[in-house]
């Protein structure tokens, strides 16, 4: 057995962005979310002022973690890797299988409550890429992905609004 690859933050940071781009998540799909949750607040929002956010967020090692779990999770069922029942769960989107919202909670409490509110009506609503990532006809499984977009976003619309005022 070969050793493990030494973990440093530049290859976590390096592989969470190359796996959220390789599902089709990019950076501006990411800010129309933000600016979606925050118009209302910020009349003078900038997609720029958005993407500046979600580069804090995407910067926090727990919010990689969770990234790369979840979308690893999502490959892995895509490809009928996993054990049954957890396989036909993933792969279907069973509503009773809560740990992708479990696992999108845990990036959204990384700026705290206001993030619960954001996420919930974000994942509720689904505008913008949360729509194509829910569409079931492309042959990618985003069980985990879509809700962890949506906790990325709520995560960076949460970390402005605790700025507003500063």
């Amino acid at each position: 057995m070969s050793p493990l690859a030494v973990v440093n933050d530049e290859v976590v940071a390096k592989k969470t962005r190359e796996l959220l781009e390789a599902r089709g998540v990019t950076m501006d799909d990411l800010a129309e979310l933000v600016l979606f949750l925050q118009k209302d607040y910020f009349p003078d929002l900038t997609k720029e002022l958005c993407i500046d956010n979600l580069e804090k967020v995407l910067a926090k090692r727990e919010v990689q973690n969770a990234i790369l779990t979840g979308i690893q999770l999502d490959m892995l069922a895509e490809q009928r890797m996993l054990l049954e029942p957890l396989q036909s769960m993933i792969f279907n989107d069973e509503g009773l299988y809560g740990v992708d919202e479990i696992v999108a909670l845990s990036i959204v409490n990384v700026y705290g409550s206001i993030g619960f509110t954001n996420y919930g009506y974000i994942d509720k609503v689904k505008p913008g890429i949360l729509k194509k990532l829910n569409d079931k006809h492309d042959h990618q499984n985003h069980t985990f992905l879509d809700d962890i977009v949506g906790a990325i976003a709520a995560a960076a619309s949460s970390r402005l609004a605790h700025s507003k005022g500063h």
